[in-house]
């Protein structure tokens, strides 16, 4: 790094920072004034540099590739509105805690608000979405420039995993030339010796407090009828299923907690806690909550109604829409867990086999054997393919390790209803601001950081909406199984159903014949016949490798009619068990 133009310097600098605190995929949108630090991550052999162009699909494929990995990965835009087009992931990023390093090019100050091209303001474009918004000044052939340079790469990385993970947006202005020339720096470009990063800070995760671990584990053992529930951004949800499992509660995880598993996980309680009777009969005295839990009315309408309630967050967030919380709990709920079940076995106070807790148990056992057996053989009855069938079939499939995508809107809630227990499988959904924009770049990003098979359950119309998302230069296996409906299937649930204008305003019918969409987009395609079919149909698109679409063509009145009428089912099933 000897011979650069600042610029030059700067960007390769920069790169070479990210790379030693741990930087491995960047995804860049072309553009000219990013020249630099474009240049910069293809250079560099610790880089796998994935190129998209479309900003929001970039950014949404940074993201996903962060949601698999625990990672950031950085997004690279030019200046002016491409920059902008990466909100909705920076949104989703600080929604869900995922990592996520915003690199946006700018134009130097003296072009600014002179009418120059491409030049808007970007200082803090993101607003309160950003962990953390930095500016770095134009650079400058002086001493002390690379110190700068390097502590601030340092400084946003940790900031990405700190408590809590989220997005952080450097932006860096460039003035020409923006490719490399020049003469001798006057400094050494060099960071710290055997590849340290400039600054390091460690991002261990921490236990509550004593007072409020001894004051839960006190509650714990006190309540006759507890309950475990887990909704989206659990990083670990085996000690939080120990717990469960020491203390003799049911568990309702919600399929992106990974903690739907094992013999007290409940996996038709949105079913269940429809029923006014079996809800009213099964009111806890105690609710340990784990993540943002929101797919379920039927649960949250439940936990209106229930004893006191407790929240474990690493960073002590407020994640209360009922507004029912008793108390909020900060620190690692894995390590909160992990003490509370290692003090309840010290103790002596492994109340599982106590009558009172098995009793309580027991009960949810039985309604889940007997409303699972129900749901299945409704949902069996039929060869013609449904939605609700897919997600539940999709989930068995996919193969031990895999990682199943699911997006918002119907499709998360299918998978919420009717996918049954099971290990071995990694759920991702952008549940953060639950928008269906950048579910494809989601998925390949998935792809891309997950190490193992991956499959993503669509609706139509999120395939649609981010079809762009497959011009990633980056080959990648992916299967995408898209439930056609031809518009917005779940608006038929809501009360705009059967208003004037409803099929032009909220049904949507799009026409999009997604054989010719896979085609122009380089993809496969597969339309699935009949329901049993669709395993044979995912195992050969998996085995074709590359972006596959499985299409399972559905009608939204008769979906609606299905849901109903499972629901009947069920209601009947759970009478039946209490």
């Amino acid at each position: 790094m000897s011979a650069r133009n600042p610029a030059t310097a700067l960007a390769e600098v920069l790169v070479d920072e990210l790379v030693r605190g741990g930087l491995h995929h960047a995804l860049v949108a072309p553009g000219s004034r990013s020249t630099p630090l474009a240049l910069a991550l293809h250079a560099h052999p610790q880089i796998r540099l994935h190129v998209e162009l479309d900003e929001r699909s970039a950014a949404f494929c940074a993201l996903g590739i962060g949601r698999a990995t625990g990672r950031p990965a950085a997004v690279l835009s030019t200046s002016g509105t491409a920059a902008v087009n990466f909100h909705p992931a920076v949104v989703e990023a600080d929604a869900a805690r995922v990592p996520l390093l915003v690199l946006t090019a700018d134009r130097s100050p003296e072009l600014r608000e002179t009418g120059a091209n491409q030049t808007i303001d970007q200082t803090r474009l993101y607003g309160g979405a950003a962990r953390w918004s930095g500016e770095l000044g134009v650079a400058e052939r002086r001493d002390g420039a690379a110190r700068y340079w390097r502590s601030v790469a340092a400084r946003a990385l940790a900031v990405t995993v700190g408590a809590p993970v989220g997005p952080v947006h450097l932006n860096v202005a460039f003035r020409e030339p923006l490719v490399p020339s020049g003469s001798d720096w006057p400094e050494p470009l060099a960071g710290r010796s055997s590849g340290r990063a400039w600054t390091e800070r460690a991002a261990e995760p921490r236990s509550a407090s004593l007072t409020d671990l001894r004051w839960l584990s006190e509650r714990l053992r006190a309540v006759r009828r507890g309950v475990v529930v887990l909704g989206d951004g659990v990083r670990d949800a085996a000690p939080l299923r120990r717990l469960a499992e020491t203390f003799g509660w049911p568990l309702l995880a919600e399929p992106q907690s990974g903690g739907r598993c094992g013999e007290h996980a409940i996996s038709t309680y949105d079913l269940l806690l429809r029923d006014p009777g079996f809800a009213a009969a099964h009111r806890p005295d105690l609710v340990v909550l784990a993540g943002r839990v929101g797919l379920s009315k039927a649960l949250l309408g439940w936990l209106d109604n229930a004893g006191e309630q407790v929240l474990l967050d690493p960073a002590g967030a407020w994640f209360d829409p009922g507004r029912t919380l008793s108390r909020v709990v900060v620190g690692d709920p894995g390590l909160v867990a992990d003490n509370l079940v290692a003090d309840a076995v010290e103790g002596e106070h492994r109340s599982a086999g106590e009558g009172r807790q098995r009793d309580w148990l027991a009960s949810w056992q039985r309604a889940e054997s007997t409303v699972r057996a129900a749901l299945d053989a409704a949902l069996d009855e039929t060869s013609e393919p449904s939605e609700p069938r897919t997600a539940r079939d999709l989930a068995a499939w996919m193969p031990e390790g895999g990682a199943l995508v699911v997006a918002s809107s119907m499709p998360v809630r299918d998978l919420n209803t009717f996918m049954a227990p099971r290990k071995g499988l990694c759920v991702y959904g952008n549940r953060g601001a639950s928008g269906i924009d950048g579910f494809v770049s989601t998925a390949l990003g998935v792809a891309i950081g997950h190490d193992g098979p991956v499959c993503a359950l669509a609706g139509d119309l999120s395939m649609v909406y981010d079809v762009n998302g497959l011009l990633l230069d980056t080959p990648v296996d992916l299967v995408i199984v898209v439930v056609n409906n031809d518009g917005g299937g779940i608006f038929s649930f809501l009360p705009q159903a059967g208003v004037d204008g409803f099929e032009r305003l909220f049904g949507t019918p799009h026409g999009v014949e997604l054989d010719s969409l896979a085609k122009a987009y380089g993809a496969g395609h597969r339309l699935v016949s009949t329901a049993a079919a669709l395993g044979q149909s995912l195992g050969a698109a998996r085995a074709d490798g590359g972006v596959q679409l499985v299409e399972v063509r559905t009608d939204r009145a008769a979906n609606v009619a299905l849901h109903r009428e499972l629901g009947e089912r069920v209601r009947a099933a759970s009478v039946r068990a209490h």
